[in-house]
């Protein structure tokens, strides 16, 4: 029968024929038959089951197999004996270099025939010996996915005792060598059901021994943790963790990150591979064991590895939001990656190129899954824009790009960030703040910021930036008494000629730190400025002079050399006077008194004021790029300081009032032409500066710093209450008092009342309204009839016999910006430029004014943004917009810079000549020494960083081969990380490179 069979099977009839000529076959197999006869049958259809070349004869032979199974158990028992099989497990079955792949398959088959024969227990301690060895030898995934199978179906094959152990821990070690080399749809397919089938058999193990399953979580460590391997262990391995029981989290958690006996780079050559499961498509609870690592490091103040881990593999996980299948577990563990790592906006900036693409993908997909995550991304985003304000213009593209998605209120932002951060103890993170591995592209220096200190960072680097201040104070000599003003010497001396990216100003902080103050909380920038000028003056005046004294002029008087020789640095540069003179409305006597300023401060006017009214008051220009040639007439001065500069109240004479200009942007040579409020004029044709000139501009319905300058210089009526005492009428009778700036300061600090106390809510509450800031600012200076003669000797500004206003140029210099919405929170950073003195025009013979040459023009000066360690270029229309974009960022306090040729014609001139003379400022010995030193030591503690970093970076593991579709991106071959919109949320390309 069995030639029979083998004839039919090796004919080359049709398979119809074949298949009724076999039918015949296998119903005469049901009856008796003796022994030798069942023998030759069962040969016959091993070899068609283990050796047939097609699935036809394969399907013959089991079905064969089956049939003597069931109608001759004895002799099928007899030939399926434990030598037999043995054999064919060691020895395997067919010619050598042919052997079949089939052998588990017919030991499977031919078990369910033996389970009640004597010889089952035989054969069930041979295959549990076997399995082991089998695993052991590491397997192909399907042969190990057929193991599986077998003792799935058989579980009594399954090593028990220490075996059991050990088989476990080596199908872990099996698992961690899969790959995936197919990118066919249908490979990958079936490979993932081949690690399912592997992992469910250690399910299933684990459920019936428990005492299994740490020894193989170890072992597991132990493989993903290792440094020796050649190859990364395959992702597969993620298959391993979704079946350990929750449960046992932190218990295994704790033990990992308490073991002394596993070093930094072993953990974090584990966390990094953990953290690249996110791209395994059938895991479940994976994120969660991910960031229960994450937390356990941070419990244990693990730090380092936090920070490299994060840095290396953030865009990784965001990479993966494109894709549906993963999206869930990658989105949990970015929430976590980011709203822990709260010391330093490293790990968002790194993402800051990608959003806009993912933002754009994720709407094109259009399903709930990706609706949903676009939601809980923007959520993640204005967090981050919250704790990592100050970078407007990297920021600009992502907020366009989320800007039509839900913004979640402040109380729930606080929240998040509240209940994610590795510690509620800032100075733990002290040392871990960003990394800079070079000067920035600038060349300028950042400040460290030391637990809420940008209120000082950014106040420093505007007094930095104000150059005729920087080189006074470079300038001191060495030995001046003045502890805090030398501190400064320092601080600036390093922020010049220090090599490092970023430096501490630690000691520059004890030193001029209110004694108010709370530390580690934040405070007003501009409080901290008016108490730290003042210090200064303070030290000065007392006696302990630091400042060289200016070369004397042939220019100057003695009177006036007098007067500006006995001031202090602070009052040279910062100092101004005001006149405050109240009249009597009744005898019309009047009162003055002048005082001294160092800043204004500008209130808001109420809001039902109308800034933009037909009363000219005392309007402030916004000059464009372009020399200011001021007029030769005396047009610019008025007689009485008595102008009115509101809307005259019923009842009172009118009066004339002043007017100050508010110039455009104008073509070099033309005159400029006055303007009411701030409607500026520009000619967008010929201008190449048109862009700017919106920008500088406020809206109609807005206000700008001259609208707030004008409401400080405006009459205020004492009545009612607040009645003057006349000390001519002698009693209390209605009055008007009126503020007038008699002398300009150097430097004009303009501080924007934001803040102000609510009686409804007991709190302080900020005003967000935006306000239009001018890049030129022409202030109003009362000039006294002894002062005109000096002023005028400049051959400048012209002034009219008598008393009378002079308009005084300024230039924007630096811009400080609070974000935020309260002053006890947010953030400070400044931009800021460095304004050096014009030369004067040279003229045509027709009189035209041509611009020097050799200057730059307003615009072409170079802006930069300052956020504590972080120094990069901006420009002005980046000033201008920051509100646009970010209304919680709002200008606070300004710097101007007064252009030389007006009352301070003097000292403009003297610092010029110190310049001409001196060049750059020169240093005393101990602080070039101290600068040197510094400067070798960060050299130092680079190369040792690079070592110490080039150790953990080469323990970070890389990608298996089967993910490298997706790191290469073939949609987008300019994108990183991953993130091109082109997958679409993975509705083209190819399976693997939708997930893998």
């Amino acid at each position: 029968m069995d030639k029979i069979l083998e004839a039919v099977v090796m004919s080359s009839y049709p398979n119809n024929v074949k298949q009724g000529l076999v039918r015949r076959v296998i119903e005469a197999s049901k009856q008796p038959m003796d022994s030798e006869q069942c023998w030759s049958m069962l040969e016959l259809s091993t070899k068609l089951y283990l050796t047939g070349d097609t699935k036809y004869k394969r399907e013959i032979g089991k079905e064969v197999l089956e049939v003597y199974g069931h109608y001759h158990p004895e002799e099928f028992e007899e030939f399926f004996n434990v030598r037999f099989l043995l054999s064919l497990l060691q020895e395997g079955y067919g010619p050598l270099g042919k052997r079949s792949h089939y052998v588990l398959d017919y030991i499977q088959l031919g078990l369910q025939f033996v389970l009640e024969s004597p010889s089952a227990n035989s054969i069930f301690s041979l295959l549990r010996i076997e399995v082991l060895r089998k695993i052991c030898e590491r397997p192909s995934p399907k042969q190990c996915a057929k193991i599986s199978k077998l003792l799935t179906q058989h579980p009594q094959c399954i090593p028990t005792g220490k075996h059991q152990l050990l088989f476990c821990q080596q199908l872990i070690r099996c698992i961690g060598h899969f790959q995936c080399v197919s990118e066919e749809e249908e490979q990958i397919m079936e490979f993932l059901e081949q690690v399912n089938k592997v992992s469910g058999l250690l399910q299933r193990i684990w459920r019936t021994q428990t005492s299994t399953i740490l020894p193989s979580l170890k072992e597991l460590f132990t493989i993903i943790s290792s440094t020796e391997e050649q190859e990364a262990p395959s992702n597969a391995l993620a298959s391993v963790v979704q079946f350990v029981p929750l449960e046992l989290m932190d218990g295994v958690i704790r033990n990992l990150t308490n073991d002394d006996s596993i070093t930094d780079v072993q953990m974090m050559m584990a966390i990094g591979r953990m953290i690249d499961w996110v791209s395994w498509p059938l895991g479940k609870n994976i994120d969660k064991w991910i960031i229960a690592l994450l937390k356990g490091l941070a419990a244990v103040k693990k730090f380092s590895i936090l920070i490299e881990v994060t840095l290396s593999k953030i865009e990784k996980v965001f990479s993966k939001l494109l894709y549906p299948i993963v999206r869930e577990g990658a989105l949990s563990v970015l929430q976590y990656m980011l709203l822990s790592f709260q010391h330093s906006h490293e790990a968002f900036h790194l993402l800051l190129p990608h959003i806009p693409r993912l933002v754009a993908s994720l709407k094109k997909e259009d399903s709930n899954s990706a609706t949903s995550s676009l939601e809980q991304l923007a959520e993640l985003i204005h967090c981050m824009f919250f704790r990592f304000s100050g970078f407007p213009d990297l920021y600009e593209p992502v907020l366009e790009a989320v800007k039509a998605l839900p913004i979640p209120n402040e109380d729930r932002i606080k929240h998040l960030l509240g209940q994610n951060a590795w510690t509620s103890q800032k100075n733990e993170l002290a040392c871990f703040y960003p990394r800079l591995a070079s000067k920035s592209e600038t060349g300028k220096i950042g400040l460290i910021n030391l637990g809420n200190t940008c209120y000082m960072n950014s106040i420093i680097q505007s007094l930095f930036m104000a150059s005729d201040f920087r080189h006074s104070v470079l300038n001191l000599t060495e030995g001046n008494s003045q502890p805090l003003m030398t501190k400064l010497q320092w601080l600036f001396a390093f922020l010049e000629h220090s090599q490092r990216p970023a430096i501490s100003p630690e000691s520059f902080l004890s030193a001029s730190w209110p004694p108010w103050f709370t530390p580690g909380a934040q405070q007003d920038c501009s409080e901290y400025l008016k108490y730290l000028l003042d210090r200064l003056h303070e030290e000065e005046k007392t006696g302990k002079r630091i400042y060289q004294k200016l070369k004397e002029s042939s220019l100057m008087s003695q009177a006036v050399e007098h007067h500006y020789l006995n001031k202090t640095l602070i009052e040279k540069m910062f100092g101004g006077k005001m006149m405050t003179k109240i009249r009597c409305l009744k005898c019309l006597n009047v009162s003055s008194r002048e005082e001294a300023f160092t800043d204004l401060s500008l209130a808001f006017p109420p809001s039902d004021r109308n800034m933009h009214g037909s009363t000219p008051i005392l309007p402030v220009e916004e000059i464009g790029p372009q020399f200011i040639e001021p007029p030769e007439n005396a047009g610019q001065l008025a007689g009485s300081p008595w102008v009115r500069r509101k809307a005259p109240m019923a009842g009172d004479p009118a009066t004339l009032p002043v007017l100050v200009e508010t110039l455009g942007f104008q073509e070099p040579g033309k005159a400029a032409n006055p303007l009411s409020g701030n409607d500026v004029s520009v000619d967008t044709a010929k201008d190449p500066f048109s862009a700017f000139g919106e920008q500088a501009c406020a809206p109609k319905d807005s206000r700008s710093v001259p609208d707030l300058i004008n409401y400080f210089l405006s009459p205020e009526r004492l009545t009612a209450e607040n009645k003057y005492h006349c000390e001519k009428c002698a009693s209390l009778q209605d009055a008007e008092k009126v503020a007038e700036l008699t002398e300009g300061p150097h430097y004009l600090i303009l501080t924007l009342l934001r803040f102000s106390f609510d009686p409804r809510t007991m709190k302080r509450k900020k005003i967000l309204d935006n306000i239009s800031i001018p890049v030129v600012l022409k202030l109003p200076i009362l000039v006294a009839p002894e002062e005109t003669e000096e002023v005028c000797r400049c051959g400048k500004d012209s002034a009219a016999p008598g008393s009378g206003f002079m308009s005084v140029l300024y230039d924007l210099c630096s811009v400080v910006v609070h974000s935020g919405i309260s002053s006890e929170s947010g953030h400070y950073y400044c931009y800021s430029r460095e304004c050096t003195d014009t030369v004067p025009h040279e003229q045509h013979r027709d009189g035209v004014p041509k611009p020097a040459s050799d200057k730059q023009l307003d615009f072409e000066i170079q802006w930069y943004l300052f956020n504590d360690t972080r120094v990069s270029f901006s420009s002005f229309e980046s000033v201008s917009n920051v509100t646009s974009f970010f209304p919680k960022d709002t200008a606070y306090v300004l710097f101007y810079r007064q252009r030389p040729g007006r009352q301070s014609c003097l000292l403009h001139e003297a610092l010029a000549e110190a310049g001409h003379l001196h060049g750059e400022p020169s240093l005393h010995k101990d602080l070039m020494e101290a600068i040197s030193k510094d400067n070798i030591l960060y050299l130092q503690e680079q190369e040792k960083e690079a070592r110490n970093r080039a150790a953990y970076i080469s323990a970070l593991p890389k990608s298996p081969l089967w993910w490298k579709d997706l790191d290469r991106d073939k949609d987008d071959d300019n994108s990183s990380g991953g993130c091109s919109p082109a997958a679409g949320g993975g509705g083209s390309g190819s399976f693997h490179g939708l997930v893998f």
